[in-house]
């Protein structure tokens, strides 16, 4: 059963009660941990018009959102670029710069972030980042965000035979921070991201953050949640406390 933020359902606080005791929670970065996508899309559409993409007409956030978000950089590449994947790797290059610009200046957590940060702190938690960025992307953002002392563990795409939306990444944090899919939950905002938790055997909470909760309902997370501040959220690690006492 999944439980949305529009549904207030008493089964909602069982979703994660089963992972008792928690041992880890493990974290997406773009669009998990702050709200990068806009700037994500922004650098994309600035770019694509340049070179002539789609007759020069600009892609659309729905566009944005079907073809890119949550993917890894050599699948984008192939995207645009099928018959030369060189230009396709240099544009992703040159893109995720104009993005660390764009972060630099613009870069916000997701509401309640900080909340759930004292939460896993205070019992103990163990935690990693799972990302498909490349890694001067991702620690520019845990940087920014203050997160650099808080994860264990950066586990990207980069790094695993297969990048999400397999599950090898989220399988990689398990043996790193030595710890249990039986007791570990994710956080994630893409359908790509979800379908590589599910796949690796973890509850996902989903965040709506830019992506349709109904898109996202695709990848089976476990709940969907508007933020860290969500009741649902909330609710849910009220009764996996109880559960673990």
């Amino acid at each position: 059963m999944t439980v949305s933020s529009g549904e207030n359902s008493v089964e909602s606080k069982d979703l994660l009660a089963k992972l008792a005791p928690l041992e880890a929670v493990l974290f997406d970065v773009d669009g998990t941990l702050c709200d990068s996508d806009p700037l994500h899309y922004y650098a994309f559409r600035e770019m694509l018009q340049e070179i002539g993409y789609n007759d020069g007409v600009p892609i659309t956030e729905d566009f944005f959102v079907q073809n890119i978000a949550g993917k890894h950089n050599p699948d984008i590449a192939v995207l645009f670029f099928p018959d030369d994947m060189p230009r396709g790797m240099k544009f992703m290059e040159d893109k995720e710069a104009m993005f660390r610009r764009l972060a630099s200046e613009q870069l916000k957590p997701i509401d309640g972030l900080y909340k759930l940060k004292k939460w896993i702190e205070d019992r103990g938690l163990k935690r990693a980042a799972v990302t498909n960025a490349p890694r001067a992307n991702a620690e520019l953002m845990i940087s920014i965000l203050g997160l650099s002392d808080f994860f264990q563990a950066v586990i990207l795409g980069d790094d695993c035979e297969h990048a999400k939306p397999h599950p090898d990444p989220y399988l990689k944090a398990l043996e790193i921070l030595k710890v249990s899919k039986d007791h570990t939950f994710i956080c994630e905002d893409s359908v790509s991201g979800i379908t590589a938790g599910v796949a690796a055997g973890m509850p996902v909470a989903g965040l709506t953050t830019r992506n349709p909760e109904q898109l996202l309902l695709t990848a089976k997370p476990t709940l969907l949640i508007k933020d860290y501040a969500d009741p649902i959220l909330w609710a849910a690690l009220e009764e996996l406390d109880k559960k673990s006492t």
